[in-house]
């Protein structure tokens, strides 16, 4: 039978349980319209023992994004196994889910929220960015990139940021067109590259070579290979 006594949680404990409960309410709602008094009522505790924990709304809202990057920066983590069309696909839809599911969060990180311009923040969503760059250098198989890929990587990540940002006001795209759309759109643009780089053509020759017929850039190969000297 309950005692109906609740268990005491330790600081850590607690600051992870107002973590999560802040992170579910900005998931919901833009991080400016919730207030410490809404964060402490869903986590069955007072307003002065939230100050406890954090010092203020800025500081839970910043542990709230780290918690948030860490997520987003692991769905870019995939075995580099079979073709790549097929595994950027995969990371595009575990990138959508996260935004499909934390739509102002989301927002908020990209667009830094309340703490837009913070030290923190920016940092926050540079190690995303890196992660992002790091995963996909990882996937191609090199080490090193050159000026040229480099500007191609980060031009795409940067186009997968817009991206999700415009979907979601009003999702607009199905979801599904939209992923596959981004994987042509790193073909695309390694292939723009590749019209002015012998490297990124080598590079893009290797990318393409074990796309099957049912691959989702299949039919973008033919075309791709077209631009390449």
């Amino acid at each position: 039978m309950s005692t109906g006594v609740r268990r005491r949680m330790g600081v850590e404990e607690r600051r992870q349980q107002l973590i999560g409960v802040a992170l579910d309410l900005f998931s919901r709602r833009s991080p400016d319209e919730v207030s410490i008094d809404e964060i402490a009522s869903a986590a069955g505790i007072s307003r002065p023992l939230v100050y406890h924990y954090f010092p203020g709304k800025l500081s839970l809202y910043e542990a709230a994004l780290r918690r948030a990057s860490e997520d987003l920066a692991s769905r870019f983590t995939e075995p580099r196994e079979g073709p790549l069309g097929a595994r950027l696909l995969r990371v595009m839809g575990r990138f959508f889910d996260f935004v499909d599911e934390h739509g102002p969060g989301f927002s908020a990180l990209m667009r830094g929220g309340p703490a837009v311009g913070s030290t923190t923040t920016n940092a926050l969503i540079d190690s995303v960015r890196q992660a992002a760059y790091d995963q996909i250098l990882s996937h191609l198989g090199v080490a090193e990139a050159s000026p040229r890929l480099e500007l191609v990587v980060r031009s795409w990540i940067s186009l997968v940021e817009s991206t999700a940002l415009i979907w979601l006001d009003g999702r607009r795209i199905p979801r599904a067109e939209l992923e596959k759309q981004l994987v042509h759109d790193f073909a695309a643009l390694a292939a723009v590259g590749a019209a002015h780089d012998e490297d990124m053509a080598v590079l893009l020759r290797t990318m393409v070579k074990d796309e099957p017929a049912d691959g989702p850039v299949a039919e973008l190969v033919g075309r791709l290979l077209s631009l390449a000297p």
